[in-house]
């Protein structure tokens, strides 16, 4: 039974990586089918502003804390989460376990050629993934999409389309497709394993600063990144009203 936080509305798994890989694992050879979402602070941020999106997220069965910030904030808050467990990880993970127990994977997501190359790359990483088809993100068939998903008989898939519409997309088509077993919603993960985007240096992600490399790498995500701030000084001042 997984242990599941609340921070302020959402419904956040107390896990580590190897544990949250276990319980997928599990969930797999029983064959459950289930969701696995990744907010971050921005997400959650956004999520205090809509209490419908706080729902959509709470639907899922395990959410993990993907960002520094809602760690952050369940210690301010008194119910620490043990650490953080980034998507882009725990996704790569799961393609782990994929070519060791034989899944099928579909990756969904991107702009056009991101999942070909992402497919690329982790086939040279992990020699033996069936990897059983690919769409990007920016089609408008999304019936020829579900139905290329259907066809490819796969087990796992890696929804990529950013939040909230990939939780969306995954809540609304999870019980449409009885071939998937595992619907994943992993952000910008394939432009990362398509090499597309260059991960953080260790040393920022060893001392949560991912956050500020993205915005020296991209500084026109200085808009979105004010959420992160208001995220962790708002759970202050919740902290206190409490």
């Amino acid at each position: 039974m997984l242990r599941k936080v609340d921070i302020r509305g959402l419904k956040i798994a107390d896990v580590t990586m190897d544990e949250a890989v276990r319980f997928i694992s599990d969930k797999l050879s029983s064959g459950e089918s289930i969701s696995v979402f990744t907010p971050n602070a921005e997400i959650a941020y956004r999520a205090i502003k809509e209490p419908s999106l706080t729902d959509l997220l709470n639907r899922c069965d395990m959410a993990v804390p993907d960002g520094i910030g809602i760690v952050k904030a369940s210690r301010i808050l008194a119910c620490p989460l043990r650490e953080k467990v980034a998507g882009v990880d725990l996704g790569l993970k799961v393609a782990e376990l994929a070519e060791k127990d034989g899944y099928r994977i579909f990756l969904y997501g991107g702009k056009p050629g991101v999942a070909e190359k992402a497919k690329e790359e982790l086939e040279k990483r992990y020699p033996h993934i069936n990897i059983v088809g690919v769409s990007h993100g920016f089609r408008n068939d999304y019936t020829a999409v579900f139905n290329e998903i259907h066809r490819s008989d796969a087990e796992i898939l890696y929804v990529c389309l950013g939040s909230p519409l990939q939780e969306k997309w995954i809540d609304e088509n999870k019980h449409r497709l009885p071939c998937v077993k595992l619907f994943m919603g992993l952000g910008g993960s394939l432009d990362i394993y398509s090499g597309n985007v260059r991960r953080a240096p260790r040393i920022f992600i060893r001392l949560g600063l991912e956050w500020l490399y993205r915005l020296l790498s991209e500084p026109g995500r200085l808009l979105r990144m004010t959420a992160l701030p208001r995220y962790y000084f708002g759970t202050w001042l919740y902290s206190l009203r409490k």
